[in-house]
Order: C-alpha cells, then sequence, then structure tokens
C-alpha cells in the first residue's frame, strides 16, 4: 500500500471536512445574525410572548424615525365611483417581465401611462394577474395610492391608477419606532401562528368625498395569511385593511393608545 499517499488523501479529506464544516458553522452564526438584527429592538416581554403565541417574524425591524407630515393632495383616479371597473386597454401591450426593471418598465409605458416614474413596485399588494404599485413621495409609497398594471398572456395589457395633485405637507414630526408599533400588534392584536412578513413606512388616509383628502405617515405591516395593518406613525392608531370588514378601522381604534399613553411610554423607554 502506498502509504503516503493514502496519508495524503485523509489529510485533503480531513481539510474538505473542515472547511464544510466551517461553512455550516458561518450559516448558523449569519442566520443568527439575522434573527438577532430583527429581534434586537423588541422588549423582552414581547418576544416572550411571540413564543407563547407562536409568532413569527421574517421581515427586519426597520430602525429608522424620520420626522415626516401629513400629506395634502388632490386625487384623480382612472376609476369608476364604486367598484373596481375594467382597466383602461394599453395600446401597445409590453411584456411583463419588465415590471421587475424600473427604468425598462418606465422608458416602454412612459408614453401610455402618465407619471408611471413616480410609482413603484409593491410585492406584497400584487395579486395573480396584477401588478400593483404605489404613488412615491420623497421615496417612501402612498399606499392607498396605487397603479394597477393587469397581465393578460405575460404581456401588461391595460391599467388603472390614481393621480395626485400635492398641495402641501403638514409639520413633520418624529414617528414612532417600528418596534414599539410591532410590540403593540404582538400584545393586542396578533392571533395565535401569526408571521409578519413586511414592516413599511410611507402614507396611508381613508379615501373621502371632497376635493381635498389627506395621507399621514404610517406604519404598514403585512402578515403572512394576507392580512394588512395600517397603524398610524405619530399616534398610533390602528387600522386593518380586511375587506368587507366595516367597522374593523373604528373598534381597532378604540384599542390605539393615546398620546398621553405614548408620551408616557416613550419617557419610561427612556428611564
Amino acid at each position: 500500500m502506498d502509504w503516503g499517499r493514502a496519508k495524503s488523501v485523509m489529510i485533503i479529506s480531513f481539510l474538505l471536512l473542515n472547511i464544510l464544516l466551517g461553512y455550516q458553522l458561518w450559516l448558523d452564526v449569519r442566520e443568527q445574525l439575522d434573527a438577532n438584527i430583527k429581534f434586537a429592538e423588541l422588549p423582552q416581554d414581547k418576544l416572550l410572548l411571540m413564543q407563547q403565541k407562536r409568532i413569527s417574524l421574517t421581515a427586519n425591524l426597520p430602525l429608522d424615525t424620520p420626522k415626516l407630515g401629513d400629506l395634502t393632495y388632490l386625487l384623480h383616479t382612472s376609476r369608476p365611483e364604486h367598484g373596481e371597473g375594467e382597466p383602461l386597454p394599453l395600446k401597445t401591450p409590453v411584456d411583463s417581465a419588465l415590471n421587475f426593471s424600473k427604468s425598462e418598465l418606465n422608458k416602454r409605458l412612459s408614453g401610455q401611462i402618465p407619471e408611471i416614474d413616480q410609482y413603484a413596485y409593491d410585492l406584497h399588494s400584487s395579486r395573480d394577474g396584477v401588478f400593483v404599485l404605489n404613488r412615491m413621495v420623497e421615496g417612501r409609497p402612498m399606499f392607498n395610492i396605487k397603479l394597477e398594471l393587469f397581465i393578460s398572456n405575460l404581456k401588461i395589457t391595460g391599467f388603472l391608477q390614481d393621480q395626485v395633485e400635492l398641495v402641501g405637507i403638514g409639520e413633520p414630526r418624529q414617528v414612532l419606532p417600528a418596534a414599539k408599533v410591532v410590540a403593540s400588534l404582538i400584545e393586542t392584536y396578533l392571533e395565535e401562528g401569526s408571521v409578519i412578513t413586511d414592516i413599511q413606512l410611507g402614507y396611508h388616509g381613508q379615501i373621502f368625498d371632497s376635493e381635498k383628502q389627506v395621507s399621514a405617515p404610517t406604519w404598514r405591516v403585512t402578515l403572512e395569511d394576507g392580512k394588512v395593518y395600517f397603524i398610524h406613525a405619530i399616534s398610533g392608531e390602528v387600522a386593518t385593511d380586511d375587506a368587507g370588514d366595516e367597522d374593523g378601522d373604528d373598534e381597532l381604534a378604540s384599542h390605539a393608545p393615546s398620546d398621553k399613553q405614548l408620551a408616557s411610554n416613550a419617557a419610561s423607554d427612556k428611564r
């Protein structure tokens, strides 16, 4: 037997095994670091409650708490007054794959859809056969101002669009941290087994039958089952986007913390 060759094979095998084990260890450490990033800002009691209710958080908690003000705007829409209505057909349909390249989509549709460069793709609002884009203001989405692109045979064939004309921006105020918002949802609203898949800061407001509309700074929290919570980023008032739940906003809002309570909580956190 060639012992020298056998020894070399054994050494190489051990090296490969060590590399494999090292790679697995690196993956485990990275996964743990990702988990720490997601949960680092949550209070310990809320983490324990998450375990008890089997609530999962697959989205990272945003750490920024910018100062934002209410948006006042005029709404122009291609939708009928009641219901979704039929989409407006494109004169020249384009490949649906272009949706994943913002620059190409803007280039191909700028002559057919007004201000398309002011909208950004919203993965969590899109559905089968419809790409949903949100109107952006200073880099943040207006969650209820949408551009819907309708797909047929892998082509974008039509659209429905909400357009806005900004009138003004209110006095900026610092928004609540995402961790405080999620902690409140865990404690009061989320059911056992809920999975939080997305957390975004933008603007949201109920549409009224009036010339001017107002959209407030809002945290949007999306669950795996499709349920969406909108949390006023200043007051903490909570509403859902459940279809058919006409009283949902009022019922949830009644549980929302008051400004005084939020201020008290913030003071406690600082201490």
